[in-house]
């Protein structure tokens, strides 16, 4: 358990004055002499004495809880995810058209995806980004799952594969306020001219990266048949992704040895890349799947969306810990009326 405000901890110091308080006041009420007619009640008298110390003692526990409260104590737990943002990125290059898995794998592709759109949670907002020689964003992250499988059923196959650029373009998604140019990370910076008065462009913001993985908003699920044959450099865009916390799910679709190839010379861009793919995921603290036929992907992408529904992540504890204290609070007022006729 960490805190947010452990420098209120020191409040837990006044918590052992507590029970020499309540001593000094038993004590300060005096010991009246009483008189009864008979030893069997004054045995019965003397065994219920312990509940008078029961309704203090619960409020005593009360307002530790409360003092404890007050660092705002957090805890690693497993909940329902309950806002989020996953990017599927879907490679749409030439290769897809491959009729190694049945009836291809681009068809394969959609309906994996549209399987992961009925497991994923509702409330998880999800993006679409196709890449091929380039990338692009076909869907922004929506909850509107018509508009995300239109999306899908819309994809055209091009040329060429740009997996660390699909990467990079999810980021630009799930961080606009980091003002990711991927074309200047691609082609470098146009110098061009500025008009007179025109403001100079301003820098990207300096973020501090944090651990990999630690990021638990949102996820990329990345599925390729093949490896990067332009764009940014795979890696590179797995390292930005990492030191933004945010986990890559990559899945490999096709075969290792490229033997599909349509023709002389492009078996080597055929060929399933499954190194970077498992370097990406470990870079990333995320997973690779490799899916070599329509069924294997459908069930990676099942495994996925019944994943999502739970997350560990940092929670405050605060409310739940007020809540107690309050029962607490409410158990020892009623068992004080019930036996002494009154809160005390």
């Amino acid at each position: 358990m960490n805190f947010i405000w452990s420098h209120h901890l020191w409040l837990m110091l006044a918590l052992p004055l507590l029970p020499a308080l309540y001593l000094w006041l038993l004590r300060r009420r005096g010991k009246p002499a009483l008189r009864v007619s008979s030893v069997v009640i004054a045995r019965q008298a003397m065994g219920r004495s312990w509940r008078r110390h029961v309704p203090p003692a619960l409020f005593g526990l009360a307002l530790a809880i409360l003092l404890l409260s007050l660092a705002r104590p957090t805890a690693r737990l497993t909940l329902p995810w309950a806002s989020a943002t996953v990017m599927l990125a879907i490679d749409v290059s030439l290769s897809m058209r491959v009729q190694d898995v049945l009836p291809t794998r681009m068809v394969a592709a959609q309906d994996a995806a549209r399987t992961f759109l009925r497991e994923a949670p509702q409330n998880v907002r999800v993006g679409i980004v196709t890449f091929a020689g380039s990338a692009q964003v076909a869907q922004q992250a929506t909850l509107d799952r018509p508009s995300l499988v239109g999306a899908i059923d819309a994809i055209q196959m091009q040329y060429g594969t740009a997996i660390g650029s699909a990467i990079v373009v999810c980021l630009a998604e799930l961080f606009p306020e980091h003002k990711l140019d991927l074309g200047e990370m691609t082609y470098g910076a146009s110098p061009g001219k500025r008009g007179w008065g025109e403001a100079r462009p301003s820098a990207p913001p300096v973020f501090t990266p944090v651990a990999p993985g630690s990021y638990d908003a949102a996820a990329i699920i990345l599925l390729s048949d093949g490896r990067r044959t332009t764009g940014i450099d795979t890696l590179q865009a797995a390292k930005m992704a990492a030191d933004r916390g945010v986990r890559i799910y990559a899945v490999g679709l096709g075969t290792v040895d490229g033997h599909v190839a349509a023709g002389e010379g492009m078996a080597i861009y055929m060929q399933l890349d499954e190194a970077t793919l498992r370097e990406v995921a470990r870079t990333t603290g995320g997973e690779y799947f490799r899916a070599g036929t329509a069924e294997d992907l459908r069930s990676v992408y099942q495994h996925l969306g019944t994943r999502l529904q739970m997350q560990t992540r940092d929670t405050e504890l605060t409310g739940l810990l007020a809540l107690l204290a309050a029962a607490l609070m409410m158990v020892g007022a009623s068992l004080s009326l019930l036996w002494f006729g009154r809160v005390a």
